[in-house]
């Protein structure tokens, strides 16, 4: 059910959808905050009171990689905060899941090169989606060596590889593997030579690593 925060009682709904069904009783006072560079920072879903404290530290974007999801406690209170505060929120969804889409790494690209700095990007932990534009900031953009940039898929930033969520990584190693014998950039591989299902199929997460993202950490 969509909810009205004009609407006292809607807005406590909301609230405690949020605390409890998100889990952002969780985030209250760990944000996974990290600076990637380049004017851009990574963390997990900011509540609005983080946002009023990201404002007035001088952030002037706020990159949602959750998706845009209207009627979701999340999406419609960092929203309304957002649009008080004068952020500008850009919804940029990608999966934690899955292999990337060339169309979404080509707007995330076009974005990146148009927002105003600084940025945050968030995704709900801020372990894996986070971690994923993050190592694709440093490549494309920072133009950062490729064994510094993927560190931002680790365990530092809570990404576990052995999930499900391990086939962000196979992306970038599938990358890697060709650089290795064909030099290329990154993102000339990513236009000319990636090809999304064959690195799809050809992942396949542990036993174990399901075990942890799906039914322990239950990540998004």
């Amino acid at each position: 059910m969509a909810y009205d925060l004009n609407d006292p009682e809607d807005r406590k709904r909301a609230w405690n959808d949020y605390l409890w069904k998100d889990h952002g009783i969780l985030r209250e006072r760990f944000h996974n905050f990290h600076e990637v560079g380049g004017g851009v920072w990574r963390s997990n879903q900011p509540s609005p009171q983080r946002l009023e404290e990201l404002k007035a530290q001088g952030f002037k974007t706020i990159l949602n990689i959750r998706g845009t999801q209207p009627g979701v406690c999340y999406y419609d209170l960092e929203k309304e905060a957002c649009d008080k505060l004068g952020l500008v929120m850009v919804d940029m969804p990608f999966g934690s899941r899955e292999a990337p889409y060339l169309d979404r790494m080509q707007r995330a690209k076009r974005i990146f090169s148009e927002i105003e700095y600084p940025a945050l990007i968030h995704c709900k932990s801020g372990a894996d989606r986070a971690g994923l534009m993050s190592v694709f900031f440093c490549l494309v953009h920072l133009d950062m060596p490729y064994e510094e940039a993927i560190t931002h898929l680790s365990l530092k930033y809570l990404h576990v590889k052995a999930g499900k969520t391990g086939v962000l990584d196979h992306f970038f190693e599938t990358y890697r593997r060709y650089n290795e014998s064909n030099p290329v950039a990154f993102w000339d591989w990513v236009e000319n030579v990636y090809d999304r299902d064959a690195v799809q199929s050809e992942f396949m997460a542990s036993w174990w690593g399901n075990l942890l993202t799906e039914r322990i950490l239950r990540r998004e």
